[in-house]
């Protein structure tokens, strides 16, 4: 883990190396300051030595100065070492996510994926900066300065050391427990995120149902979780800073308590004393760095063991090694044998699927809810992996082609469209980033979207609000087709793309999905018979099997299953 972390200095060793440059100089001249009270008051001061004094008075005032400049440079780079390495976890975190598989986002929250990119990697940028920073200025204070004080008197550099190995052992006991301590709190804090993300996302609904104080006590449950899991916590640093802070006032005990004894004795000059006692102030902050450095350390771990929970997660569907470019020829699909179930689950969605789609065939999949029909869908983009039987596409099996290849050929439509939080333009040029004004223009045409554009203040450029809240569902369909439109994609799915709009909604675009149906390989999921009726075959899905095939008609003639589900009214008319 260690060296993980430490390969995120690497890119930025020159602002390290700056950052800790600076650290050792005014290290360097913290030490030299007591040294020259020291000579000033003990020699040149009791010589009546004016030229020394003055050039001791004017070295010290040169010594603040440059300590400052040192404390600016370090502190300023310091941070934007701590930021840019963040900003690197950061980058290679979304990259990692955005390969995993569609399994790992059926079982994680988004709100806890949220707490990981910004909570988690800021605690990692204040201890990447802070951390080795801490670390070398208190060593190399400590060290220095008990080598010159053991210089100046042995014995009194001896006693001064009695409360060290205590400082040692209580923060190693209380660090592993402020460690757990953390991450309880980073969980506390992911559920809170989970919590608000699902209330503010399904505000409609709250509201809708007059849920309000149904959320309110979610949260509250959520919330007293994490103030509980916050309060033990600062219980135990409670108990950790409070020891620690006796320990620390010790050092001036044990140095004002033996220099008082060995001044008695004789063995110890009073200017000797001063100077350690002026050291004393040299030696605690290192140690408040390094009783801090304890703490950001605990809390640094914590969320990096979190980061790294997530970046040693491998997808579950990955390309092989010898995985080519898919090759398009016209998109016919094969299913052989094809079974699939979800992970842990116990029961099979899909029982030995076969199924010939021949290029620029239209297909509907028909059936109950629950049938299976969306998961044929899943399967075709390698959304999730077959666990028996093979899928081809124009011969050439899933498995040997790169996801990204085989999915820019394939264009979806689904029930539930997503829109980025953006302008129309944007979500349309999702499609294609690179598509031209006459492109988009083309596209906004197929999907019957020009006049609604012009309707628009601000046209193409009007921004539709988080997930496109700022538009009706037939408006946020089209602007998915349009998007579909711009990628031209060989194979196309239409997963219930009209099922959730009323009846004039899908009149204004049922046109549009036609023309893009029009030479290209389709598969329909429909429950709509105006809808299904013009595929040229229906494939009818129970329980996971295909049960019957055929046109509209044939089906309806053998009496079976299909014609029950439309008498039933399970496959409903276009009037309806």
């Amino acid at each position: 883990m260690l060296k993980k972390f430490i390969s995120y200095y690497k890119p930025h060793l020159g602002l390290f190396i700056l950052d800790m440059f600076c650290a050792v100089s005014a290290s360097v001249l913290a030490i030299i300051f007591p040294f020259i009270t020291r000579a000033l008051l003990g020699e040149y001061l009791p010589a009546g030595n004016l030229s020394m004094i003055i050039r001791l008075l004017s070295l010290m005032l040169g010594i603040y100065i440059a300590k400052s400049l040192l404390t600016y440079i370090r502190v300023k780079w310091g941070h934007i070492l701590g930021v840019r390495i963040e900003a690197d976890m950061r980058r290679d975190l979304f990259a990692h996510i955005q390969k995993l598989s569609f399994s790992y986002f059926d079982r994680v929250k988004t709100g806890h994926l949220m707490s990981r990119i910004s909570n988690d990697l800021n605690v990692i940028a204040e201890v990447a900066h802070h951390a080795p920073e801490d670390l070398l200025i208190s060593v190399i204070i400590l060290v220095m300065a008990y080598t010159v004080m053991f210089v100046f008197n042995a014995s009194l550099a001896m006693i001064s050391m009695i409360p060290l190995p205590f400082m040692l052992i209580w923060g190693l006991i209380m660090g592993s427990r402020m460690r757990k301590g953390f991450r309880l709190v980073r969980r506390e804090i992911a559920d809170i995120n989970s919590t608000v993300e699902n209330s503010v996302q399904g505000i409609r609904e709250v509201k809708s149902f007059a849920n309000e104080a149904m959320e309110n006590r979610k949260f509250h449950k959520t919330n007293t979780s994490f103030r509980v899991a916050k309060e033990i916590m600062y219980q135990k640093m409670a108990r950790f800073h409070s020891f620690m802070d006796f320990l620390r006032e010790m050092y001036y005990f044990c140095i004002i308590a033996g220099g008082t004894i060995l001044i008695f004795r004789g063995d110890l000059a009073l200017v000797d004393l001063l100077a350690f006692i002026l050291y004393v102030g040299v030696i605690l902050p290192p140690i408040d760095r390094l009783i801090n450095f304890t703490e950001q350390m605990q809390q640094g771990m914590s969320s990096f063991e979190r980061f790294l929970e997530v970046m040693e997660l491998e997808p579950d569907i990955k390309d092989s090694r010898h995985a080519l470019p898919f090759r398009p020829e016209g998109a016919a699909v094969h299913f052989e044998n094809v079974s699939f179930r979800y992970d842990k689950s116990p029961d099979w969605i899909l029982k030995k699927i076969n199924m010939e789609i021949a290029p620029g065939e239209t297909i509907a999949l028909a059936g109950e809810s629950g049938a299976g029909k969306s998961t044929v869908a899943a399967l075709i983009p390698r959304f999730y992996e077959v666990n028996e039987g093979q899928i081809r596409i124009d011969g050439q099996e899933l498995g040997s082609v790169t996801q990204e290849s085989l999915r820019k050929t394939i264009g979806i439509v689904q029930q539930n469209v997503f829109l980025f939080d953006g302008t129309i333009r944007e979500n349309i040029s999702y499609g294609k980033p690179d598509a031209s004004e006459q492109e988009i223009k083309e596209a906004l045409k197929l999907a019957n979207l020009e006049e609604f554009i012009a309707s628009l203040p601000e046209g193409i450029e009007t921004e539709v609000g988080e997930r496109g809240v700022l538009l009706s569902g037939g408006q946020k369909q089209r602007i998915s087709i349009a998007r579909v439109f711009l990628k031209d994609p060989d194979l196309l799915i239409l997963d219930e793309a009209t099922s959730a709009l009323d009846n004039e909604s899908e009149s204004l675009i049922q046109d549009a999905l036609w023309e893009l149906c029009r030479n290209r390989t389709t598969i329909i999921i429909a429950h709509r018979l105006s809808t299904i009726m013009k595929a040229d075959r229906i494939y009818v899905m129970k329980q996971g099997e295909i049960v019957e095939q055929g046109s509209h008609s044939e089906l309806l003639e053998m009496k079976g299953y299909y014609k029950s589900l439309a008498d039933k009214g399970t496959l409903v008319a276009a009037e309806v």
